[in-house]
């Protein structure tokens, strides 16, 4: 998962720290110094802001001048050289804390606190982070190695890395440990534990990654999982679905909410706030609106005591949450002192972890979950590995952009269906779908945007992406509406997923901006049960060539569309018929329709023609176990200045000078044209 790590702006954690060790000095972050440039893209400083290293309790106690760096908004910072020797840094006051830790007794979802920037979201995300060791440990390498270790005070330099995904690449990103505080007290993300630093770290670098601190203000968990797991998000409006009243879906959601956790997910909650009024508006029931809450726990709990708990079937799906304030817990029922805990056994409790602390961790009904929370996200691991015993899917991962070109046919900025004059201008991907039916996970997501006081905020776009079935044989560009397999939301976020079912065949994906006229780099990523062979559509039509000359160019290009038959030769089990489509020695086939005399083939092919007296053939054949059977065949001329599109064919024998009917009927569509962008 990590073989191939990119350092961060090409900065190499292990030559700086050895740098930094070899002239006995503590790092100091060029590209994130402690200036106000770092907390803000915009308005005016609160209280003035010192930037402090954890004081290290390695060295010897010594005078020291109160305060450590300080840094007003607006004031010019004050110039530095890219270190701070040891012993002017011992007189200048390491003094967040006497002894500090990476972990203080380990790490836990317990360990977090949100700070003075509005970053619940990304706590949630921590949270949900510190309950997954095998994830964490990828996000905090080497975390032994970066531990202070106070026997060797000299191998100290004030320097941590971690690994987070960002738009298809794991990055290693480099912080020194000089920390914003204010009074002395961390001003963002912080531990229960004063001498614990694991979570402020991670957020510094993650704040680096983002362009400053205020950028991490109002924004999204699943960007956040995303970027700690190399997941794929998938959010879940549990208003719209009616999750609440509806317990065959409810049912459903849980079972993939426990499946997904079970495999190392990460899951959080959310109450949607409507109103600036509504952010952060405490419920009569505890929750807070506007609020991201991680899911700590998911699982079946067991009703009853004793041998009799063993004995009954009753079961009740519940979901463990944490509010990222450590603070302010659900108070409805199952809540920590509610008197339906008697109905669980102490071992089932203890089993569970149940606390009566307000210490923000709280069980809930799923039912409740989905009565009072509006939205989920689910951050799902895919699986790629053939040596799992679970599912394995098959990844496909593709860099595009929307760019603008004079050309028409070099456009690929078109904006969304709404603008039909452009939406095939837009990048066009194709993949295949080689099961009888198959689950289909889409997921698009825009290079993120950096917050810069140069640059300002950085604005995701509106995106979003249609699926279209196409012909089983397209190798070009779609121009012209085929049918909508299915489609994603549009929002301005910075992924969009979609989960599908669709049965075997072909489909292109058209991810677009849902105006036109907008530019902006961006990943797909495909994820199929067999390899799907997805790649980008770049031309429009067959090229040219030296061989066209001498072997002709196409003339004519001809989708034909055949629906089904009706009245074929039965069997008493009905016919087990396939359809072929051929023209010039490119061909088609339909998968087996089983036991039925009236099948529906619904396949498509799609023929660039350079011989228009030579017909296109359709025929029809009855599978079986030793040799298939002919059915019949029809030819079609397919003149595109015949109006009428649908034609009712019967099928007829091979016999070149006088074909027969046979039994049988075909429905086939046809549209032909000199343009060969028509289609």
């Amino acid at each position: 998962m990590f073989s191939c790590v990119k350092p961060y702006e090409d900065q190499n954690y292990s030559a700086l720290r050895r740098d930094c060790l070899r002239r006995k000095v503590l790092f100091e972050d060029p590209l994130f110094p402690a200036t106000d440039d770092s907390l803000y893209y915009k308005g005016t400083p609160g209280p003035t802001v010192r930037w402090k290293r954890p004081k290290y309790s390695g060295h010897s106690p010594a005078p020291h001048r109160p305060g450590g760096d300080t840094w007003r908004m607006g004031t010019v910072p004050r110039p530095g050289s890219s270190g701070c020797p040891f012993s002017s840094l011992r007189a200048r006051a390491l003094d967040i804390c006497e002894d500090p830790r990476l972990f203080v007794d380990g790490i836990s979802s317990h360990d977090l606190h949100q700070g003075q920037v509005g970053n619940c979201w990304f706590v949630a995300a921590c949270s949900s982070l510190a309950s997954r060791e095998s994830l964490w440990q990828k996000v905090i390498p080497d975390w032994k190695e970066q531990e202070w270790d106070p026997e060797k005070p000299n191998a100290y330099a004030g320097i941590f890395h971690f690994h987070f995904w960002r738009f298809g690449e794991w990055v290693d990103v480099v912080i020194d440990d000089r920390l914003p505080t204010v009074n002395n007290q961390l001003i963002y993300c912080h531990s229960n534990s004063r001498n614990e630093f694991w979570c402020a770290l991670v957020e510094k670098a993650y704040a680096k990654l983002a362009g400053c601190y205020q950028a991490l203000d109002g924004g999204n968990t699943a960007d956040a999982l995303v970027d700690f797991t190399g997941g794929v998000s998938e959010p879940i409006d549990l208003t719209e679905g009616d999750f609440a009243s509806d317990e065959t879906k409810r049912n459903q959601l849980f079972e993939r909410m426990l499946k997904v956790h079970s495999r190392g997910g990460l899951i959080s909650a959310s109450i949607k706030a409507v109103t600036a009024a509504d952010m952060e508006a405490r419920l009569a029931c505890g929750l807070v609106k506007g609020h991201a809450y991680a899911v700590t726990d998911v699982r079946k709990v067991r009703l009853g005591h004793g041998l009799l708990a063993f004995f009954k079937s009753e079961k009740l799906d519940m979901i463990r949450l944490r509010n990222p304030w450590g603070e302010r817990e659900w108070n409805g029922p199952w809540s920590d002192t509610s008197e339906e805990w008697q109905k669980v056994s102490k071992s089932e409790r203890e089993k569970m972890g149940v606390t009566v602390q307000d210490d923000g961790e709280f069980w809930m009904t799923f039912e409740d979950v989905c009565r009072y929370f509006t939205d989920i996200i689910k951050c799902r691991l895919i699986n790629t590995s053939y040596l799992s015993i679970h599912k394995t899917w098959e990844e496909a991962r593709l860099h595009g952009a929307w760019t603008l070109h004079e050309d028409p046919r070099q456009n690929r900025s078109g904006g969304c269906i709404n603008h039909k004059d452009t939406f095939f201008q837009n990048p066009q991907y194709i993949f295949d779908v080689k099961k009888p039916e198959d689950e289909v996970l889409i997921c698009i997501q825009q290079r993120p945007k950096r917050s810069t006081r140069r640059e300002g905020k950085g604005e995701n776009l509106a995106i979003g992406f249609d699926i279209y079935k196409v012909e089983e044989n397209r190798q070009y560009r779609m121009h012209s509406l085929q049918h909508k397999a299915a489609s994603s939301i549009y929002i301005n976020s910075r992924s969009v997923f979609l989960r599908t079912d669709q049965p075997e065949g072909r489909y292109v994906i058209i991810p677009t901006t849902f105006e036109p006229g907008y530019t902006g780099e961006f990943l797909l990523r495909v994820f199929t049960d067999v390899p799907s062979n997805c790649r980008e559509l770049r031309l429009d039509e067959p090229p040219h060539t030296c061989w066209s000359s001498l072997c002709g160019y196409p003339q004519l290009v001809t989708q034909v569309h055949v629906l089904g038959a009706a009245g074929l030769k039965d069997s008493p089990t009905g016919a087990n018929s396939y359809v072929i489509i051929k023209c010039e020695g490119d061909k088609v086939r339909s998968a087996v329709q089983k036991g039925t005399s009236t099948p529906e083939y619904n396949v498509k092919g799609i023929f660039y023609r350079k011989k228009l007296s030579q017909p296109i053939t359709v025929q029809v054949w009855n599978h079986r176990v030793l040799k298939d059977e002919f059915l019949g065949q029809v030819h079609l001329t397919a003149d595109p200045d015949d109006l009428q599109a649908l034609h009712t064919l019967h099928l007829r024998d091979r016999n070149s000078r006088q074909p027969s009917d046979l039994p049988g009927t075909v429905a086939v569509h046809i549209l032909s044209s000199t343009s060969l962008m028509a289609v």
